[in-house]
C-alpha cells in the first residue's frame, strides 16, 4: 500500500522490501487493531488456533492473543517483526511471530482455526494470489474461517495496490469454499482522509 501523501520510498526505482516498507511506520501501520477485525473479535468470529497473514507489527495477532487465542503471526519484514515481538513482550501477551512468506503456508505444517488478513491479499498479483489461497486450504481446518480486509474497487484513484472487486474475491475462494459475506467496510490509515474503502470478507474452509 503507498501513502496518498507521498509514498514512503519514493526514491526507489524498483518496488520496496519488506524492511523498507517499515523503515518508518506505513499508513496502514495505525498502532492499533482495524476497527473491522476488533469488531469481528468482539462479535466471536475468531477461534481456536489463530494466524495473522502478513501481520506486519502486530496488532491483531496481540488482539487475538488479548482474547485468549493461541495467535501466531507471519510477515516478511524482520524489523515489523522485532517491533511485533517488543509489543508482546511490553503487554504480556503470548503471542508467536515467525519470518515467513505468506505465498507458501503449507510450508508451516500446522493446522489453524481462524485465518486473518488485513490488507494482504490485495497485493498479489493473480498467480500468487493462487499460491496464497492454496497455502490458505492447507492450513485452514475444515470449518476454519478465513477473515480478510482488502482494498475495494470503490476506492478512488489510482495508488497504491490494484483495487479488488467482488467478482476477483469470488473467483478466488471458488473450489473448496463458502464465501459467507463480502460487505463494504474500511482501512483506517494514518494519512488523509483517514481511511480507504475496503471490502470485509468472511470465508469458511469446507
Amino acid at each position: 500500500m503507498s501513502r496518498r501523501d507521498g509514498h514512503p520510498h519514493q526514491g526507489l526505482t524498483r518496488p520496496a522490501t519488506p524492511e523498507e516498507l517499515y523503515a518508518s511506520p506505513p499508513p496502514w501501520d495505525i498502532g492499533r487493531p482495524q476497527p473491522a477485525f476488533l469488531a469481528l473479535a468482539e462479535a466471536g468470529a475468531f477461534q481456536g488456533r489463530v494466524l495473522d497473514a502478513g501481520c506486519g507489527t502486530g496488532e491483531h495477532t496481540l488482539l487475538a492473543a488479548g482474547l485468549g487465542f493461541e495467535a501466531t503471526g507471519v510477515d516478511l519484514a524482520g524489523n515489523a517483526l522485532r517491533t511485533a515481538e517488543r509489543k508482546a513482550r511490553e503487554r504480556g501477551l503470548p503471542a508467536r511471530f515467525l519470518r515467513h512468506d505468506a505465498r507458501h503456508l503449507t510450508d508451516l505444517e500446522e493446522p489453524f482455526d481462524t485465518v486473518l488478513d488485513s490488507g494482504l491479499f490485495h497485493v498479489f498479483g493473480d498467480q500468487d494470489r493462487t499460491s496464497y489461497v492454496t497455502g490458505l486450504r492447507a492450513v485452514l481446518r475444515p470449518g476454519g474461517r478465513f477473515l480478510m480486509l482488502g482494498i475495494s474497487d470503490r476506492e478512488p484513484g489510482q495508488w497504491g495496490p490494484r483495487r479488488l472487486t467482488r467478482q476477483e474475491i469470488t473467483a478466488a475462494f471458488g473450489d473448496g469454499w463458502r464465501l459467507d459475506s463480502i460487505e463494504p467496510s474500511a482501512i483506517d490509515v494514518s494519512v488523509r482522509p483517514g481511511r480507504i474503502e475496503a471490502w470485509l470478507v468472511t470465508a469458511t474452509r469446507i
